[in-house]
């Protein structure tokens, strides 16, 4: 591979394991190497947790038990193309602590996200990261044809986002002289496994895709993948 930049970073969309495209993580480590990312964020959403879900979920699909080994495989597979990167938690990702709430358990009880999902130490988790005036976070409670560029409006920063698995793009606009983007990464879902039915017959399907920005963060770039 050559050289990586230190100005460059990658931003993986939502994979919800073990539920992503076969053929994303290929994706991204061929992006990776033509843009020279040194910089890996992922924005959130790693896993699904299907089998723990509040809504309304396949009876016939795997168990718990099972959906989260197969969950911590994937893990396994990513740490080695990544063996570093930071990653934001997304409304999947806390459903083990909801569920944990619902039942009453305090949270002295609770395992960490590493812990949990069997993820290397030199990955570092958080709600939100802030490097290079980019604001990065899953972007739960956006949606929208263009929620990127409303959580740009609210971080009053440039900004990227997950979680709207539709939606995949930049857009840039200028606050008191100072321009700034919002950015949606698409994701990198098979949107005909079961565990995401739901949208089915929804008008706008998945866009399969990842991030980019150069130049410590003053450019941002949207990668479509071919489904």
């Amino acid at each position: 591979m050559a050289k990586l930049l230190e100005a460059n970073t990658l931003y993986i969309g939502d994979t919800h394991f073990p539920f992503e495209h076969k053929h994303y993580l290929d994706f991204l480590l061929e992006i990776q190497k033509r843009v020279k990312c040194k910089n890996i964020k992922h924005v959130g959403d790693l896993v699904d947790n299907h089998a723990i879900s509040y809504h309304e979920h396949d009876p016939d699909g795997k168990s718990p038990k099972d959906e989260f080994s197969l969950a911590r495989k994937s893990v396994v597979k990513w740490a080695k193309a990544f063996p570093k990167l930071k990653m934001a938690i997304g409304n999947h990702d806390a459903l083990v602590y909801r569920k944990g709430k619902t039942a009453g358990l305090p949270s002295s009880v609770f395992k960490t996200v590493h812990e949990i999902w069997g993820l290397p130490r030199t990955w570092e988790v958080g709600f939100e990261f802030l490097d290079h005036e980019v604001r990065t976070f899953h972007g739960t409670g956006y949606a929208g044809k263009t929620p990127h560029i409303q959580a740009a409006y609210d971080s009053r920063r440039s900004a990227v986002i997950g979680h709207c698995h539709s939606v995949g793009g930049v857009e840039y606009i200028d606050t008191d002289g100072k321009g700034i983007f919002g950015m949606s990464t698409g994701c990198g879902i098979d949107r005909h496994k079961y565990a995401f039915a739901y949208g089915k017959d929804f008008r706008f399907k998945p866009i399969l895709g990842c991030g980019v920005t150069t130049d410590y963060g003053r450019y941002a770039q949207f990668f479509p993948m071919k489904d």
